[in-house]
């Protein structure tokens, strides 16, 4: 991968930890290269897409499950800039994954599909950023709690 600023390969870096398994990083990288790859007229293009769907999708805030006094509430915060990107991350990741299962498709198309529906801020990853954040908003009045 290029000349890439710090921002896109901590990025980079971080969805490639998320697709290894079973300490595969070779494989992982392969996968997450011709995710970029594949549809890419430039890499730069690809890699910016990817910045902007993730920022796309980063939640603000969420629920923490509170118990007081017996009874757990759903209490709202706000999520660190690190929890944001490894949250968005997670979703496409996951989305992209029960995407290959239902369809058959590789898993590399899926994933670019995913990236590109967040980037056009629709999609199932964009669809349960914004169920959170009704969720947070609902249970504002819970705020005292944490």
């Amino acid at each position: 991968m290029g000349d890439l600023d710090g921002e896109q390969k901590q990025l980079i870096k971080k969805l490639v930890n998320f697709r290894m398994k079973d300490g595969k990083r070779t494989r992982a990288r392969a996968i997450v290269s011709q995710t970029f790859h594949r549809p890419a007229r430039t890499e730069r293009d690809v890699i910016k897409l990817m910045v902007d769907a993730v920022e796309n999708i980063k939640p603000i805030c969420e629920v923490v499950k509170v118990g007081v006094a017996g009874t757990l509430y759903d209490v709202p915060g706000i999520v660190a800039r690190d929890r944001q990107q490894t949250l968005a991350i997670r979703w496409i990741m996951f989305v992209a994954f029960k995407r290959r299962i239902s369809y058959k498709i590789s898993l590399e198309k899926c994933s670019f599909t995913e990236i590109l529906d967040t980037y056009r801020k629709r999609g199932i990853a964009h669809q349960r950023r914004e169920n959170l954040h009704g969720l947070a908003s609902t249970n504002r009045s819970f705020t005292h709690f944490r």
